[in-house]
């Protein structure tokens, strides 16, 4: 790995000027206007609702986009390695949408309790589709090595949080706050554990030909406000995509766990959709260990946080197919992504449209159950 580059700074006023931060400006207003807007009970509120719900979700990505790269230069100017950063504020930052989605529909519980279908919808939505379609379009654009001590350390930690995170969830009839708080835990143990295995793991890397330029360009104050500004702007944006798809449930009469599942879980995926493509162009690994980290976090630490802002449970209408559609599909996506990656440990681009297809058969299930074709319970 190469030393920290470190150019002349970037100050605060030329950050402001920049594409992103404009782009995200121009986000943040628009959301505002059209929320006056939808207050108004002579519009068609279900085309306006659409749009918010894409700018809402346009804004989350973007902003988590900020506070990933500011977390991230003041890792680099405090001198972490790599693979600390990559292991820990890369992680973190990409589920950044799902953690500030759920913990902000946890929120909402008290006032109504179908929030709950939306949070716990989102994860598994997040995991599925990430284990199944994001990584079936990365390996379809171009097949992947993977290593075998992903299997052996990350594959059967994922597999397991998600057993975890399930067996909570039906056991007492919710996840309440001190599981919420063990599933936390855990997750800090697993990021201590692979932290405590930093060099060994940092030569594993290197000995793939791994080489990452670190740049720190910014001062520290930049950096600082971009974690700010970013955090706070994900805030607002992960709030209104709660509003927006719980009032679109109910217009188009769509169980809450739908629309979690698949508007809110594909959406909250976009940044790893992003890295991990990225990191396949450069054809290395790493964009399968990103999908991986991430859905280790998601089942522990976003669903665990939540938890402990208000406990989750399912509600009647969303029960059955949260129990017999939704967490299957998740558990079958995840298996046989694992199995797949085990057979000569590498990803042929024929087993992305495999998986590819295993998301579409999801959604085909979904539609099959929503029109009455599919009976559950």
């Amino acid at each position: 790995m190469g030393d920290v580059k470190v150019g002349e700074p970037g100050g605060i006023p030329q950050l402001l000027a920049s594409n992103t931060l404009v782009l995200n400006g121009a986000l943040f207003l628009g959301i505002l206007a059209l929320h006056t807007v939808l207050e108004d009970s002579t519009i068609n509120n279900n085309w306006i609702s659409l749009v918010l719900l894409g700018m809402a979700l346009a804004l989350l990505i973007k902003s988590a986009d900020v506070f990933i790269e500011g977390a991230k230069g003041l890792a680099y100017r405090a001198g972490l390695p790599e693979v600390v950063i990559g292991l820990t504020i890369v992680s973190i930052g990409t589920s950044l949408p799902e953690i500030l989605v759920t913990s902000t529909a946890a929120s909402d519980i008290p006032n109504n309790p179908e929030i709950g279908d939306l949070a716990i919808g989102g994860i598994y939505g997040s995991i599925l589709v990430q284990i199944t379609l994001i990584l079936g379009v990365v390996v379809a654009f171009r097949g992947v090595k993977v290593r075998p001590s992903w299997l052996k350390r990350d594959g059967f930690i994922m597999f397991s949080s998600i057993g975890l995170m399930t067996f909570f969830l039906f056991t007492g009839g919710s996840l309440n706050r001190i599981e919420g708080i063990i599933l936390m835990s855990l997750y800090v143990a697993y990021i201590y554990w692979l932290l405590s295995r930093r060099d060994e793991i940092l030569q594993e890397e290197l000995s793939g030909g791994e080489q990452v330029e670190r740049k720190a360009t910014r001062s520290t104050t930049t950096y600082g406000f971009m974690v700010t500004s970013g955090l706070l702007l994900a805030l607002f944006a992960a709030h209104h995509l709660v509003n927006v798809a719980s009032d679109m449930a109910y217009a188009f009469n769509v169980p809450h766990a739908v629309i979690g599942t698949t508007v809110s879980g594909l959406g909250t995926s976009l940044p790893e959709l992003t890295i991990a493509f990225l990191a396949a162009k450069r054809s290395q690994g790493v964009a399968i260990g990103t999908l991986i980290g991430s859905n280790i976090t998601d089942p522990l630490l976003s669903i665990g946080f939540a938890a402990v802002v208000h406990p989750l449970a399912l509600t009647d209408g969303s029960f059955a197919l949260t129990a017999f559609i939704i967490i299957p599909a998740t558990f079958v996506g995840t298996g046989v992504a694992l199995a797949m990656m085990r057979s000569e440990y590498e990803f042929k681009r024929w087993e992305g449209v495999v998986l590819i297809m295993v998301y579409m058969v999801f959604l085909a299930a979904l539609a099959a159950e929503r029109t009455g074709y599919l009976a559950l319970g």
